[in-house]
């Protein structure tokens, strides 16, 4: 029987020692959340550490009123992990917020942050930088980091256009996903959290960027936001989303790789992303199993449904090129009650399946480490997340189906390799040779 946290990642650092122990950790801190002592807590956009964004979910594990000094001083955006009693090479994680976590990033007596877990220093502690282009205000007054904040290390620009999802309501948004309430919890703060954010802002925040990150660390962005189900201004979900794309690749040539998460679309609506000059498609299939989509994602399964969402992503693998379509999923769904596997043997299978589907064709998934955030019904009924063991079982399985298959890390994620990685929200990419 283990007794503490530190025991069980212990444990499967044993058991699984062909999963780097960096990822062992970043994924436990990525299901379950770390705290955060004052020390820690950055000063905002008036400081010198880079605040965490809210670019889309809340990816907390308490909501803002809950949150105490962590929602008045925003934590950091992300946190790097070096050195320590498990000599982890440079980790990237992104930041989610849990009170109760057994993890704490603290200030020791000299002022030197450090990553805390039971009690006990692991590692040392690296916060982002603020950069020069988030002083800098559009003309209108707003932020940067508002309109088109940077994310994994300042690598990609996280440009969530429509701050909410038209799949609304129990019956049709996704259950593990807290993007409308996180905008309501925002607007109820009183934070600036733009709902549509129009073209010209977006274009003039770009410019910002383009003209202080004078060392090009930010080389890809994503345009992304809710799902539409209708209209946004008159436009359908291929027209909003495109009219962005359209906008930023005539006006910054080459300048970024352009991604679009966005539904499974119809292959002429895809083709017009391609048109536009977009060269990655991230038409996300959430969860494999069947019956735990139709579950899961209620208002997908509606509107498109699970066979033609995959039929369309097929499809556009013969727009972008197999290589370039990348679907995500949440990993750890697939685990949570009431209607989720009961063992990591079963979670693991069907997940693989969908992974063998999709790598057999040359299509590489990705995948996102669930955070149970506290408003959605699958986080309500399962605060714990997944056990870490299915998420390292993962790690390994989802390398060992791409050696299968002969494919490589997917572009637009910058580098590969434990200690090289910046991709935040998994370890897939630390897990990964270089």
């Amino acid at each position: 029987m283990l007794s503490s946290r530190t025991d069980e990642v212990e444990s499967l650092m044993a058991r699984f020692p062909g999963v780097p122990r960096e990822a062992v950790i970043k994924e436990d801190l990525l299901r379950g959340g770390v705290a955060f002592d004052d020390s820690a807590l950055s000063d905002n956009e008036s400081g010198e550490v880079k605040p965490k964004s809210y670019f889309i979910f809340s990816f907390d594990h308490r909501t803002l009123p809950e949150l105490g000094a962590a929602a008045l001083r925003r934590p950091p955006e992300e946190i790097v992990l070096t050195g320590g009693p498990y000599e982890l090479r440079r980790t990237v994680v992104s930041v989610r917020v849990n009170p109760a976590s057994p993890y704490r990033v603290a200030a020791d007596d000299h002022g030197m942050l450090g990553l805390y877990l039971d009690g006990k220093r692991i590692s040392d502690v690296g916060l982002p930088p603020m950069p020069e282009y988030y002083r800098h205000k559009l003309s209108n007054g707003k932020s940067v980091m508002e309109v088109a904040p940077t994310i994994q290390w300042g690598y990609l620009i996280y440009l969530t256009v429509f701050r909410v999802c038209q799949y609304f309501g129990a019956k049709q948004e996704c259950q593990y996903c807290d993007i409308n309430h996180n905008w309501r919890q925002h607007k109820a703060a009183g934070r600036p959290y733009t709902g549509v954010k129009p073209v010209e802002e977006i274009l003039e925040a770009l410019e910002i960027i383009d003209r202080y990150d004078t060392a090009k660390a930010s080389t890809a962005y994503t345009l992304t936001g809710g799902a539409i189900t209708s209209h946004v201004g008159g436009r359908d979900e291929a027209d909003f989303y495109g009219m962005y794309a359209k906008a930023i690749e005539e006006r910054f040539p080459g300048r970024w790789t352009g991604k679009v998460v966005a539904q499974a679309l119809p292959k002429e609506d895809v083709q017009r992303f391609h048109d536009h000059g977009v060269r990655i498609y991230h038409p996300n299939y959430e969860v494999w199993d069947r019956r735990l989509f139709e579950l899961y994602c209620p208002g997908k399964e509606e509107y498109v449904g699970r066979d033609e969402w995959h039929r369309r992503i097929l499809d556009s693998a013969e727009i972008f090129g197999p290589r370039n379509v990348i679907p995500n999923f949440v990993a750890g769904v697939e685990m949570a009650e009431p209607f989720g596997f009961t063992t990591v043997d079963e979670a693991i299978d069907s997940t693989v399946e969908g992974l063998h589907y999709f790598m057999s064709r040359g299509i590489t998934p990705r995948f996102t480490t669930w955070c149970p955030e506290p408003t959605t019904p699958l986080g309500k009924a399962n605060p714990q997340g997944a056990p870490l063991e299915y998420h390292i079982r993962l790690l390994e399985a989802y390398r060992a189906t791409m050696d299968e298959y002969g494919l490589t890390s997917p572009p637009g994620y910058g580098p590969a390799g434990p200690g090289n990685a910046v991709f935040s929200v998994s370890s897939f990419m630390d897990s990964l040779s270089v």
